[in-house]
């Protein structure tokens, strides 16, 4: 199998952390410590369009906190 081919047939699976930061990860491998699974399981090109419409904020969710803060006072 070419390696072309190999990267359209390979599963990923779409992880977020606790600051909402999303990454694709080998579905074959055990998921790392503070990444959690969020459900998307297909090939690399079907996780990124999954990632590209759901992350819209790439901003931490520790730095949207503080900002929503700051504007608060």
């Amino acid at each position: 199998m070419s390696q072309a081919q190999d990267s359209e047939t390979k599963m990923f699976r779409v992880l977020r952390n606790h600051e909402e930061q999303y990454s694709l990860w080998p579905a074959e491998l055990e998921i790392p410590a503070g990444w959690n699974d969020v459900g998307k399981v297909d090939s690399e090109a079907a996780c990124v369009a999954y990632v590209d419409q759901v992350w819209v904020d790439m901003r931490p969710l520790s730095l949207r906190k503080r900002m929503e803060q700051a504007q608060g006072s």
